[in-house]
């Protein structure tokens, strides 16, 4: 990539749930927070803390072709279960494939990169611009594309009364809202937006497995709190 994605922006917890003036607010899903580059016909695909993830989500990377070239989008890799639920385990799942097994999760775990911020515009840095002028452009993206699968556009409210119905969401798997300041740039690694959460849900890492060989009985696991330490 000629061009470098940033660290994303972060959200501090609330916990109060109203939406103040001069905020909108987003749903918050319950998936894996990524980052999309689309640079000269090549794709790039990680997540928070930088991995790549484009070998897992071939379906995501080939549906790149959509986006203008020079753009990087903010958003959550999600999977939708039948009933219309997200699925988390199975979005944990394909993570570990590659090549066949990646092909085949994509046909039975189509996955959706739902954006909810733009950070570069067919080679304009917008991370400088105020959210409202990004949250534009992004939906004109979404508009003059016609973007479909597996591209999906996270709705985003300044109605109190839109932000309370989404707090009902959570058994469909939504964990909450997240609150953006309508005049704020986007701020790489700062916890400038806030998040209120309906539902708790935890990335865990396995650091370890206990047991006889061949006969595991305990994993060993970590997490990252809210102040990105690995406990």
């Amino acid at each position: 990539m000629t061009w470098t994605l940033p660290e994303p922006m972060l959200a501090a917890p609330v916990s109060d749930p109203a939406l103040l003036p001069g905020w909108a607010g987003e749903p918050k899903w319950d998936g894996f927070r990524a980052l999309v580059c689309v640079d000269a016909g090549r794709v790039a695909l990680r997540s928070r803390r930088g991995t790549e993830m484009a070998a897992s989500f071939p379906e995501v990377v080939a549906g790149a072709v959509q986006l203008p070239d020079a753009t990087a989008m903010d958003g959550e890799l999600v999977v939708w279960d039948a009933a219309g639920r997200l699925a988390f385990e199975r979005l944990q799942n394909r993570l570990a494939r590659r090549g066949a097994g990646a092909a085949w999760a994509a046909e039975e775990w189509p996955a959706h990169f739902v954006a909810f911020d733009l950070l570069r515009l067919s080679g304009t840095d917008t991370t400088s611009w105020p959210y409202r002028r990004r949250r534009v452009a992004l939906e004109s993206v979404f508009a003059t594309r016609r973007l479909s699968a597996p591209w999906a556009l996270c709705p985003s409210t300044t109605e109190a009364d839109v932000v309370r119905e989404w707090l009902t969401w959570a058994a469909v798997g939504m964990e909450g809202v997240v609150f953006k300041r309508l005049d704020a740039p986007y701020r790489p690694s700062v916890r400038g937006w806030q998040k209120y959460k309906v539902r708790e849900t935890s990335e865990a890492i396995v650091s370890a497995v206990t047991g006889p060989l061949g006969a595991p009985r305990t994993l060993l696991l970590g997490r990252y709190d809210d102040q990105d330490r690995l406990q």
